[in-house]
């Protein structure tokens, strides 16, 4: 029995090095999969104070808000960040931006998920950053689906995670933040 685990020892120690090295090359081929994932806020909270106003910067609590995104998505590798070109979106995401020293790459709501903004960014992780109407459109579009209705205009803490595979399957989740 002692001779026959002197023999089997090598043999095990070798299973279990190729054991890792194929782990590993499972991991490093998952980073390199085209797993693409988006996170998508809505902007927050905006200054009503002058009903007329058509680009509203964000309210003391909004700013408070922008800053809480930040810390939530502080450990994710975001690779992009979008927002559409309005006071209180990009205001939403520049402290986030500022975090992961990234630009704000600005988006046309009115051209959700085209394929130039698949080229760029597929395999990434992307924040995008939109509205009570064209945040849920976006995820829709991006799912290929109707499964999400607009918000309500007073809901600023919803999160959609959104990860599309390399063979183009998705799943989506909303998780909401206070």
């Amino acid at each position: 029995m002692k001779y026959l685990l002197l023999l089997l020892f090598p043999l095990l120690t070798i299973c279990g090095q190729n054991s890792n090295e194929n782990q590993q090359a499972t991991l490093n081929q998952d980073e390199t999969s085209g797993i693409t994932t988006y996170y998508l806020i809505r902007h927050a909270e905006k200054d009503r104070s002058d009903a007329k106003e058509k680009d509203p910067v964000l309210n003391a609590e909004g700013l408070k808000r922008a800053e809480n995104w930040a810390n939530v998505l502080k450990d994710i590798p975001l690779d992009l960040i979008y927002s559409t070109n309005y006071k209180r979106t990009k205001a939403t995401a520049a402290p986030t931006a500022k975090l992961k020293l990234l630009e704000i790459k600005l988006y046309d709501p009115k051209k959700l998920y085209n394929s130039d903004f698949k080229k760029a960014t597929k395999g990434k992780n992307v924040l995008v950053v939109g509205h009570s109407d064209t945040t849920p459109a976006f995820v829709n579009a991006i799912l290929g689906s109707k499964k999400y209705l607009d918000f309500d205009d007073s809901e600023n803490g919803a999160l959609f995670i959104i990860t599309v595979n390399a063979d183009g399957n998705t799943t989506s989740q909303v998780l909401y933040i206070n």
